[in-house]
């Protein structure tokens, strides 16, 4: 009997905001119970430290790189984005009779050729740029740009709909319930992609989740106020799996598209102070920087039938990222992977059997920083912490395994072994740039870094 599937996504969320993985001022119990029913990762990254060039990586199976999206992409309706020649794992799943769905944030590309019909989806429900106020759905990104002005986004199958005033992590939920009766009621297989958009800006909650956190402060309140709305609702969806009966047979996967931001504008207030909301946990950096902080995510895979209960995997060779889930997800499926051009890796063997990772090398690149892991080692070159800051250093080296937030730089203590991380960094990052020149006639516009 073939699964069904589900990834769950959240947006801007660091790495110690969910209680299971150590946040102590509030409680995240259904993806709690999700790992505690599954498998947690301690080591799972995203493939971007922002969410364009990751979603594409977790919807592909490729670096962002090989999927045609290298950087964010803009949000007016003719900014184009994933090339309609990349096949997703929603193309991937239809082809063996599943029924495909989303839910929530796609920004992947308005345009024709870039929508979520485009890549595989049967229906879908949300907004397609970077980010809307909660309640209006409007894209504010811009404001005050006199080049530029402010759009509403929010759709049902290309459709423009409205839905004025109603809380959109909640209707992400309402849609997903609607599409997994939809599956049941076809008798088919589904696959549904749940990308909320919370907690990214602007910071919105309706009252009844700000008033469970009384004595946080402010920054936090809201924060946790819109992951409680998150988990609140993926409760909500297990438990409509529950009713529907397919609870057991269902691979459930959960992380973030990247590190919690620093940006300014989280509040909107006409201020430039950075919003201290989010929290990395232990790891170094930001959104926008290659360091833990900004790549290193919350992983939950859960599959009832398959995957044994309460492990939590911290072993240093027990990693992966976004772009495993293609791999993972079609393996489980009993699909052809031949068929595809993926760098991810099934982690079925991992999750299932108890082996270490599939990989030896990950890599990352974001503007002119780069950086690889290898084992318990992680290299990165021009690492910055958050976007717009000067380099920490050209060159750290850290072990993960005794240092995962990389306060330690041990390239001189180690200089063969910086040696050769910096020459596979380096060797990788010149194939990136030799595709993206190589291919720029197959892309579907200008969505990625332009080496100055």
């Amino acid at each position: 009997m073939q699964p069904n599937f589900i990834i769950f996504l959240t947006d801007d969320q660091g790495y110690g905001d969910l209680s299971c993985m150590g946040a102590t001022d509030f409680k995240t119990p259904h993806l709690d119970r999700m790992a505690a029913e599954g498998i947690q990762f301690s080591d799972w990254y995203s493939n971007s430290p922002v969410c364009s060039p990751s979603r594409a990586a977790l919807l592909t199976g490729r670096y962002p790189c090989h999927a045609g999206v290298r950087s964010i992409l803009a949000g007016h309706r003719t900014a184009t984005g994933l090339p309609p020649s990349v096949p997703t794992i929603a193309t991937a799943l239809k082809e063996l009779g599943y029924y495909t769905a989303m839910s929530g944030k796609w920004h992947l590309g308005l345009a024709e050729g870039s929508r979520p019909e485009d890549h595989g989806f049967d229906d879908w429900f949300g907004f397609m740029a970077g980010c809307i106020d909660f309640y209006s759905h409007i894209f504010y990104w811009a404001l005050g740009r006199p080049d530029f002005d402010q759009t509403h986004d929010l759709w049902e199958n290309g459709e423009e709909i409205y839905r004025n005033g109603e809380y959109f992590t909640e209707l992400i939920t309402e849609y997903a319930i609607r599409y997994i009766r939809k599956a049941i009621e076809q008798d088919k297989p589904f696959f549904l992609y749940v990308p909320y958009n919370a907690p990214h800006y602007p910071m919105h909650a309706p009252q009844e989740y700000v008033d469970r956190f009384p004595d946080l402060p402010w920054d936090r309140q809201i924060m946790a106020a819109m992951l409680s709305a998150v988990d609140d609702s993926v409760g909500e969806i297990f438990a409509e799996l529950e009713r529907q009966g397919v609870a057991e047979n269902t691979f459930s996967y959960f992380q973030s598209d990247n590190g919690p931001s620093r940006e300014t504008r989280n509040w909107l207030d006409g201020t430039q102070d950075p919003y201290y909301g989010g929290s990395a946990g232990k790891l170094k950096g930001h959104k926008f920087s290659l360091y833990e902080g900004g790549i290193r995510s919350p992983g939950i895979m859960h599959w009832p039938n398959e995957i044994p209960p309460g492990n939590v995997l911290t072993h240093p060779n027990l990693y992966g990222a976004a772009m495993d889930v293609f791999p993972t997800f079609l393996s489980a499926a009993d699909g052809d992977l031949s068929k595809y051009d993926v760098d991810g890796l099934s982690q079925i063997p991992v999750v299932c059997d108890g082996q270490f990772t599939p990989h030896t090398d990950i890599f990352w690149e974001m503007g002119d920083q780069t950086a690889v892991r290898r084992g318990k080692w992680k290299l990165v070159l021009n690492g910055r912490l958050v976007e717009g800051a000067p380099p920490e250093d050209d060159v750290h080296l850290a072990d993960l395994e005794t240092d995962m937030g990389e306060t330690r730089n041990l390239k001189d203590e180690y200089p063969d072994i910086t040696a050769e991380l910096t020459e596979a960094a380096q060797t990788w990052r010149q194939g990136i740039e030799e595709y993206w020149e190589a291919h720029k006639d197959e892309r579907n516009g200008t969505t990625g870094y332009v080496k100055k």
